[in-house]
């Protein structure tokens, strides 16, 4: 699960990013508001963490402009303010949830799997769409008419497990190569594309009416046909 550190505190920000990816969270980390805002806005994460009180630009100004734009990833805000009024604008700011510093650890993480169950696969660990269901234990690829089935390489399986995780938006070729590749990383579009091609291949291998559908200058989107 990818996670967003919106923390300005150098010695916290790191011990917090040490623990979230010792329990195997995939960590980016911002360390003000301006550059945290930017990172809200690619719409790659799954869970955002914000402290409140940032340079640049405050959680709260960074959980409306979030909203308002239309992201949903939910978000726990972080601060070491505990009133009322503190804790009732985050949440009216458009907080998911809100944790006063100094916490414990052991509920820090209770916090984040809770709104981490919103974008988690089912029970039986997979994730659904149309016909077509992406198994996360075995990495595979399955149509829901005829049980055909295919394993998929890491980058076919994050590109479904995106398209599907947020089903009925259309993401960038930019968000879709930072998703997947990382923003240090030196991938262009035209991986995005060659990818794309071939997780394409892998739909029609199992048979599926699920498909990928480019928005022409703008990216791509998860569509299903009659099932």
């Amino acid at each position: 699960m990818k996670l967003l550190l919106v923390e300005d505190e150098k010695r916290m920000a790191q011990a917090l990013c040490e623990i979230l990816r010792l329990e195997k969270y995939e960590v980016d980390w911002r360390a003000d508001g301006v550059s945290g805002m930017n990172a809200v806005e690619s719409g790659i994460y799954d869970l955002i963490v914000l402290d409140v009180m940032l340079p640049g630009k405050s959680g709260f100004e960074i959980a409306r402009q979030a909203r308002r734009l239309g992201i949903k990833t939910p978000i726990l805000m972080l601060t070491a303010k505990s009133e009322v009024d503190d804790k009732v604008t985050g949440l009216d700011s458009g907080a998911d949830d809100y944790l006063t510093k100094p916490f414990m650890t052991k509920e820090l993480l209770a916090r984040l799997r809770a709104l981490g169950r919103r974008v988690l696969p089912s029970a039986d660990g997979s994730l659904t769409f149309g016909d077509i269901s992406l198994d996360t234990n075995t990495v595979s690829l399955r149509c829901s008419t005829n049980g055909q089935s295919v394993r998929l390489s890491e980058k076919e399986y994050h590109i479904l497990e995106y398209l599907i995780a947020n089903q009925g938006q259309v993401l960038t070729r930019e968000q879709l190569a930072v998703r997947i590749w990382g923003f240090e990383s030196d991938a262009e579009y035209n991986n995005v594309e060659v990818y794309m091609s071939f997780t394409r291949r892998k739909l029609a291998f199992v048979g599926a009416k699920t498909e990928i559908k480019a928005i022409r200058g703008i990216g791509y989107e998860l569509r299903c046909g009659d099932v």
